[in-house]
């Protein structure tokens, strides 16, 4: 009896995980970045190789990081909002061009427009495996203390920028060095 027992509690076990696993949403793969430092770096400027730009230059600062590439189809798709999001001048959007020629890149951003202070050249992509990307496209919401808040996994929506990243900046934004702000605390940033 017990030899028939066993086998049968193992795979109602397993049948009880997969059936969760069915709720859940692939889109959203939790980063273990969230309300931890952004890794440090110092990149190239994709228009002015000679000059760098680095991470740490932002504290103090609320500032977004675009991971994107033009070889990139769903990078296409966002980069209009990204431009717009821009000209509203409401937080700083910084690229990371991952791994990409340099001469394709400027290409892209002349014929759809550039939504970036400045575009870094992460040719390798070391600084986006240091940030836990795992594709293109990719957005991080970064506060003043260097601490990312937030992470878009795949293109930016009108409906995420509404629903949770722009709340999230405007509440960072308003935020003193003593004030801890989580996206949990953004009602459409669960």
């Amino acid at each position: 009896m017990l030899r028939y027992l066993v086998p049968l509690i193992v795979f109602l076990g397993v049948a009880g995980f997969l059936l969760k696993g069915l709720e859940l949403n692939p889109r959203e793969v939790p980063s273990p970045f969230i309300d931890k430092p952004a890794p440090n770096f110092s990149l190239p400027k994709l228009h002015e190789p000679e000059a760098q730009f680095a991470s740490k230059d932002m504290l103090g600062k609320v500032w977004l990081l675009n991971v994107w590439a033009s070889w990139c189809v769903a990078c296409r798709s966002e980069h209009p909002l990204l431009v717009q999001l821009s000209r509203a001048n409401i937080v700083p959007i910084y690229g990371l061009n991952y791994k990409d020629e340099p001469d394709d890149a400027k290409n892209w951003l002349q014929q759809l427009g550039d939504a970036y202070v400045s575009s870094l050249i992460d040719y390798d992509g070391k600084v986006g495996i240091d940030y836990g990307v795992y594709g293109v496209p990719e957005t991080f919401v970064i506060d003043k203390q260097g601490i990312i808040r937030h992470k878009v996994i795949g293109p930016v929506t009108p409906s995420a920028l509404d629903n949770c990243v722009l709340p999230l900046v405007r509440k960072l934004q308003q935020a003193t060095a003593q004030t801890v702000v989580k996206r949990t605390e953004v009602e459409g940033c669960v």
